[in-house]
C-alpha cells in the first residue's frame, strides 16, 4: 500500500463507497479509511432504496465494497482517521494506527452519531421499534399503535407525515408541551392526543417496544415510536480543518458537496438531515464526480 493518493475518503459506508466508485471509474487513486461503525448498523432492514428494498444494511454495504474494490486504483483500510491538516499540495491524514497518508483532495463521509436520550430501554429499541424516518420505516409499522416522542415543531412535523399511516397515533412530549394554538387545533381535528407525563422507561421484548412507562408508575401500551435523537458529527476533523458546521451540527456544503475549505468535500448523513441510504449514495456519487472534475480542471 502506498501513502499518496488523489483523494482520501474518510468513511467507507454508502456515501463514501459511492464516491469511491465514481472516482475509481475515472482512474483516480483513492484511499478509503473506515472504522466499521455505520450510522444504521442497528437497523434490521433498509427500505425505500430501489433494488435493495428490505435488504440488511450490512449486506448492501458489503456488496458495494466488493464492487468498488474491483477498481484497481481504489484501496480500503479498516482504521480510524484521527486528524487531518492542510499541506502545500493538499492534505495529510493521520490514522489511529499512527500511519499518515496524503492526498490532493479530501472527502468526509463519516455520518453522525445518535445520542440516545436518558430513557431506559430507548437505545435497545432504537432502529427496531423506535425509528426516525417514516419513509424508511413507516410502511412496516403502518396501522400500529404509534407514539411520537417529540415536542414542538418536530412533533408536529411527524404528526403531519405519519397520521395517514395509522389511526392510533399519540404524542408524548416527556415534559411540558410546546405547541402553538394552531398546532393543538390540528391535533384535535385529527384525534391525536398529547401526553405531557415524564417518561421513565420503554418496556420492550428484544428491542420491540410494548409499553411506555411513566415516572408515576402508569403505563401505556404502544407498538412503535417515532423519535429523532440529537446527533453529533462522528469526527472533529471537519471542524479542525475549518469547515462550517450549521446550527443542526451538520457540515455545510454547496450544491457540489464542497465545504467552505478549498479541497475538502463532504457527503452523506454528516451533511444532510434527510438520513436515507438512497440520499447518501446520491450525494456520494455527486461528490466523487465533482472531485474528479476539479482534479481534471487543475491539470488540463
Amino acid at each position: 500500500m502506498k501513502n499518496t493518493y488523489d483523494v482520501i475518503i474518510i468513511g467507507g459506508s454508502y456515501s463514501g463507497l459511492s464516491a469511491a466508485m465514481a472516482l475509481g471509474r475515472t482512474l483516480r487513486s483513492v484511499l478509503i479509511i473506515d472504522s466499521g461503525k455505520p450510522c444504521n448498523r442497528f437497523t434490521p432492514h433498509s427500505h425505500n432504496f430501489i433494488t435493495h428494498d428490505g435488504a440488511v444494511p450490512g449486506d448492501i454495504s458489503a456488496k458495494a465494497k466488493e464492487q468498488v474494490l474491483t477498481y484497481p486504483t481504489v484501496e480500503f483500510i479498516t482504521d480510524t482517521a484521527t486528524d487531518a491538516v492542510k499541506t502545500g499540495g493538499g492534505f495529510m491524514v493521520t490514522a489511529a494506527s499512527g500511519t499518515t497518508y496524503t492526498a490532493k483532495k479530501l472527502l468526509v463521509a463519516t455520518g453522525v452519531v445518535d445520542m440516545m436520550p436518558d430513557i431506559k430501554g430507548f437505545s435497545e429499541c432504537w432502529a427496531k421499534s423506535v425509528v426516525h424516518c417514516p419513509y424508511c420505516h413507516g410502511y412496516e409499522i403502518r396501522g400500529k399503535k404509534t407514539a411520537i416522542l417529540a415536542n414542538g415543531d418536530a412533533a408536529y412535523h411527524y404528526a403531519l407525515l405519519v397520521s395517514q399511516l395509522t389511526d392510533g397515533l399519540s404524542i408524548y412530549t416527556n415534559g411540558k408541551a410546546e405547541f402553538t394554538k394552531e398546532q393543538l387545533e390540528k391535533f384535535g381535528k385529527n384525534n391525536i392526543p398529547v401526553n405531557e407525563a415524564n417518561i421513565a422507561e420503554l418496556e420492550h421484548t428484544d428491542g420491540y417496544v410494548t409499553h411506555i412507562v411513566f415516572e408515576d408508575g402508569s403505563r401505556q401500551s404502544i407498538d412503535a415510536i417515532y423519535s429523532k435523537p440529537v446527533n453529533v458529527q462522528h469526527t472533529d476533523i471537519p471542524e479542525k480543518l475549518g469547515c462550517t458546521i450549521n446550527e443542526s451540527g451538520l457540515i455545510v456544503v454547496d450544491e457540489t458537496q464542497r465545504t467552505n475549505v478549498a479541497g475538502v468535500y463532504a457527503s452523506g448523513d454528516c451533511t444532510n438531515g434527510q438520513r436515507a441510504v438512497a440520499i447518501a449514495v446520491a450525494s456520494g456519487m455527486k461528490a466523487g464526480a465533482l472531485i474528479n472534475a476539479e482534479l481534471a480542471a487543475e491539470v488540463f
